[in-house]
């Protein structure tokens, strides 16, 4: 007999659209597999062992969290959760090598793709001193 019952609009699920049964199953924002090769590596700036401090804000809007660090030029920018500045410094310069202070991972903008920081050996020196300069001490070694 429940079976006969009519239902209420109000008890029917919502309809569920394509971007937000992604949404709902973890695309785009699900694990990531970074990459361990990049044809991008030689736009990376010489002097990356003397890097601004994780707290350095956005040189452009002095957002003070979410910032990403160019690895071609050292300025650091904010994110595109924030006002998008460091995107849009790649699309100025071409640079396409950076480092997030939040999670200190390595993204090519070039390759949209992030890098293994710990196995790519050129990106190693840079991940362990924005390491410790993020936690006051030398990263654990990587698990291969």
């Amino acid at each position: 007999m429940a079976a006969n019952k009519p239902t209420s609009s109000s008890s029917s699920p919502p309809e569920v659209t394509g971007e937000t049964q992604d949404w709902i199953f973890g695309a785009g924002s699900g694990w990531v597999e970074a990459r361990t090769s990049c044809d991008h590596l030689n736009s990376l700036s010489p002097d990356l062992l003397h890097l601004p401090t994780p707290d350095t804000p956005c040189s452009r809007c002095q957002n003070p969290v979410e910032n990403w660090l160019c690895l071609c030029c050292k300025e650091v920018l904010c994110s595109r959760f924030v006002n998008r500045h460091m995107l849009m410094h790649h699309q100025q310069t071409g640079h396409c090598l950076a480092l997030s202070y939040s999670d200190l991972s390595v993204w090519c903008f070039c390759c949209e793709a992030y890098l293994d920081a710990q196995i790519i050996l050129q990106l190693r020196p840079i991940h362990q001193a924005a390491y410790i300069l993020k936690f006051g001490e030398a990263p654990p070694l990587p698990q291969l």
